[in-house]
C-alpha cells in the first residue's frame, strides 16, 4: 500500500504545484482586453485602430485576427495587430476554451460553433463585413464562417490555414486527452510541471525552418496553453478537427468570397499540398500566395509581406464594394462583367516561388 501512498501524494503534489504555476502565468498574462457575453459563454476580444488615422479605402474594410491551436490572442498583438491597425479596425479574439474565453459543456465546439460565436460577437461589436484572418487551426473557422454567414463578410485570408482531412492522426498528448479520467488527471497535474520544459522545442518546431524571434515566448503568453482547462480544450480542438474537415471541405465550392492563401513553402506541419493547393482548386474567388524559405510561423517572419497582402486584399474589396455601390448594369452585360461579376481564383505567379510539394502521405500536425 505504500506504493499507492508515494502515487497519491506525487500527483497531489503535481496538482498543487500546476495550480500555483496557473495563478502566476495569470498574474504575468493577464486580459488585456474586453469581455463579452456570448450564448452565455464569456468571450475575451480586443478592438483596436483609430479611425482617424485609417488612410485608403481599405480602411473601410474591418480586419477580425482568429489564432490557431496552442496559443491566443496574444500572437497576434506580437505580430500582425500593430502594424494593421493603422490601416484598419481590427478585432482579435480568444476562441471558445483558449486565452480567458469560455469554453461551452459538453459538446465539441467545432470550427461551425465557434464561427456562430464569433459571429455572435462581431454582431454585438457592430463589425460589418470583415475580413476574417484565420491562422493554422483557425482556417476552419474562417471557412466555416463564409459557408454559414456569406452575407456577413466580405471575404477571408488563411494563414498557413487548415482546410482539409489528413492521415496520421495526431500527436500522442492530444489522443492521452480525450481518455475518460485519465486525460483530466493528466492536465491537472503534468502540463504545467514537466510539460513546460517541452515548450521552447515545440515552438522551435512550428518556425522551423526559420529561427524563432527574440521575445517570442514573453510577448505571446504561449504558456498559457498549459492551464489544464486550455490543454483540455486545444488537445480535444486538434483530435476532432480532421474528422469535421472531411465534412466540410465538400462545401467550398459554395464559398465565393475573395480567398486569400498565404503559405510558406516550408511549412511542414500544415503543407500547402494538403490543404492551400486543394482548397484553391475548390473556391472560386482564392489566390494562392506562396512565401519563399518560410514555415508555418509565416506571420511572424514575414509580418510586413503578410499585412501588404491583407491590405492589399482590402483595398480590392473596398473597390469592388464601391463599384458595386453605383450601380450594377444590366447582368451579363460588358459593364457587369467589370463590376460585378465575381473574378475568377488564380494564383499570384508575380509574389510565389513555383509550387514546391511535399511527397504524398506525410502526416499533418496542425500544432505542436
Amino acid at each position: 500500500m505504500s506504493w499507492l501512498l508515494l502515487v497519491f501524494l506525487t500527483l497531489t503534489g503535481l496538482a498543487a504545484c500546476s495550480e500555483i504555476e496557473r495563478h502566476r502565468l495569470e498574474s504575468r498574462f493577464p486580459p488585456i482586453g474586453e469581455l463579452a457575453h456570448v450564448e452565455g459563454l464569456r468571450l475575451h476580444y480586443t478592438d483596436s485602430g483609430e479611425p482617424s488615422e485609417w488612410p485608403g479605402p481599405a480602411a473601410a474594410v474591418p480586419v477580425v485576427l482568429i489564432h490557431g491551436a496552442s496559443t491566443s490572442l496574444l500572437d497576434f498583438h506580437a505580430s500582425l495587430v500593430e502594424p494593421l491597425s493603422g490601416r484598419h479596425r481590427v478585432v482579435t479574439v480568444d476562441r471558445p476554451g483558449h486565452g480567458y474565453s469560455e469554453r461551452p459543456d459538453g459538446t465539441w465546439p467545432d470550427p461551425a460553433q465557434q464561427a456562430r460565436l464569433i459571429h455572435g460577437l462581431l454582431s454585438r461589436l457592430d463589425v460589418q463585413r470583415p475580413i476574417l484572418v484565420g491562422h493554422s487551426w483557425a482556417g476552419s473557422v474562417v471557412l466555416a464562417y463564409l459557408l454559414a454567414y456569406p452575407q456577413a463578410a466580405a471575404g477571408g485570408v488563411l494563414l498557413a490555414g487548415g482546410s482539409h482531412p489528413w492521415e496520421g492522426g495526431v500527436l500522442w498528448y492530444n489522443d492521452l486527452a480525450g481518455v475518460p479520467i485519465l486525460g483530466p488527471l493528466v492536465a491537472r497535474t503534468l502540463p504545467m510541471t514537466l510539460g513546460r520544459v517541452t515548450v521552447e522545442r515545440g515552438i522551435a518546431s512550428v518556425f522551423a525552418p526559420n529561427r524563432v524571434p527574440d521575445g517570442y515566448r514573453d510577448r505571446t503568453g504561449v504558456d498559457l496553453t498549459l492551464r489544464a482547462r486550455t490543454f483540455l480544450a486545444n488537445a480535444e480542438d486538434i483530435r476532432l478537427l480532421s474528422p469535421f474537415l472531411e465534412a466540410q471541405s465538400r462545401h467550398y465550392g459554395a464559398i465565393e468570397h475573395p480567398l486569400l492563401l498565404i503559405t510558406g513553402d516550408a511549412d511542414e506541419i500544415v503543407p500547402a499540398w494538403n490543404h492551400a493547393e486543394r482548397l484553391v482548386t475548390q473556391a472560386p474567388n482564392a489566390d494562392l500566395v506562396y512565401l519563399p524559405g518560410v514555415g508555418h510561423a509565416l506571420h511572424h517572419v514575414r509580418t510586413e509581406a503578410v499585412v501588404r497582402l491583407i491590405v492589399q486584399l482590402g483595398n480590392r474589396i473596398a473597390s469592388q464594394d464601391r463599384l458595386q455601390a453605383v450601380a450594377c448594369p444590366q447582368a451579363g452585360s460588358d459593364e457587369w462583367q467589370l463590376a460585378c461579376a465575381p473574378q475568377p481564383g488564380r494564383t499570384a505567379p508575380d509574389l510565389i516561388d513555383p509550387r514546391k510539394r511535399r511527397e504524398a502521405g506525410r502526416p499533418d500536425r496542425l500544432a505542436p
